[in-house]
Formats: C-alpha cells, sequence, structure tokens
C-alpha cells in the first residue's frame, strides 16, 4: 500500500469510530487498525525522508 493510501484507510477509521452504535470490543479493533495505518504511514514517510537526506548529501 502507498502511503496516501495508509492515510485514506487511517481517516475511514476515525470516521467509523465516530459511529455512536459501535460496542467498545469493534471500537478498539477499528482503533488498531486506524493505529496500525497511521504507524505503516509514518515508516514510508521516514523512508522517504532518508532518501532525501541522502541525495541532499
Amino acid at each position: 500500500m502507498e502511503f496516501e493510501d495508509h492515510i485514506k484507510q487511517a481517516e475511514l477509521s476515525l470516521e467509523k469510530l465516530n459511529n455512536k452504535d459501535l460496542d467498545l470490543k469493534t471500537c478498539v479493533e477499528i482503533y488498531k487498525e486506524g493505529l496500525k495505518n497511521i504507524k505503516q504511514a509514518r515508516t514510508i514517510l521516514e523512508k522517504a525522508k532518508l532518501e532525501i537526506e541522502q541525495v541532499d548529501e
């Protein structure tokens, strides 16, 4: 998945969490999925940052 895809998935998780009819277990699963996507996006971003720093040297 690309950076943008992970961000979109995290945003979808946030939208789902705004549903007041969800039970706690479902909320926790959605939260974990959103957090996983944010971490993966952050990893991609850090890798890109390192690549830019190497080119900049």
